[in-house]
């Protein structure tokens, strides 16, 4: 592990789902547990890094000196508290999985079960990474996560490009063990020069040290 490069940095990172809600009792969300972004923002805590920690609903628990955690719900109480950390920090890491879309209208009362088809529009939220990766200065770094089931490449690096971020953890549906509820993953990480670095299936403190191992190797 190169711990210096860490050490004394202000780092923001994102983890688990967005809930966004329907009505009192139902929400839009998915699988995501949070496991790799509080690995990550332990295994960068133990190395003397200043971390902000954006967590959305979880059921982990994390306690270091080096953390400050930010408990939020929706997608857009992420995006407000990463633009709001984000400019005095040197590396941000996107791990969330945050809802792209979430409905159109909040229904303040519970819906009743009156109808054969239930139509909810759903509007576009604002997208996270995409705006830390435009908005990132001379000395900032930008990470973001893919997560896949097709294409899975291809569609990382489009979305390294379209985000400007400096790299692209991506881990596919189609590796048993890799992605949501489990405690272990199987990753490549994409450059924006276009080298891929391939890991085996670890455990998902292992996997944030080979994240971390090559950010300081190759992005330092």
């Amino acid at each position: 592990m190169t711990t210096d490069f860490f050490k004394g940095k202000k780092i923001v990172i994102t983890a688990g789902p967005t809930y966004e809600k329907i009505d009192p009792v139902r929400f839009i969300g998915n699988y995501s547990t949070g496991r790799m972004g509080y690995a990550i923002a332990e295994e960068l805590a133990n190395l003397e890094a200043n971390v902000i920690l954006v967590s959305g609903p979880t059921a982990l628990k994390i306690e270091h000196e080096n953390i400050q955690v930010h408990h939020v719900e929706s997608a857009l109480e992420m995006y407000h508290k990463c633009i709001e950390v984000f400019s005095d920090c040197n590396l941000a890491i996107m791990s969330a999985a945050v809802a792209d879309y979430r409905p159109e209208h909040y229904h303040d009362v519970k819906i009743k079960k009156n109808e054969e088809v239930l139509t909810i529009n759903l509007i576009k939220n604002p997208d996270i990474l995409y705006t830390l990766g435009h908005a990132k200065k001379a000395g900032q770094l930008v990470i973001g996560f893919a997560l896949e089931t097709h294409n899975e490449i291809e569609n990382a690096r489009e979305k390294l490009r379209r985000k400007n971020a400096d790299a692209i953890v991506l881990n596919s549906l189609n590796d048993p063990g890799a992605g949501f509820k489990h405690d272990t993953n199987k990753i490549s990480i994409i450059l924006e020069k276009g080298t891929i670095f391939e890991f085996p299936l670890k455990d998902k403190h292992a996997v944030a040290k080979d994240i971390l191992n090559c950010i300081a190797e190759n992005l330092a």
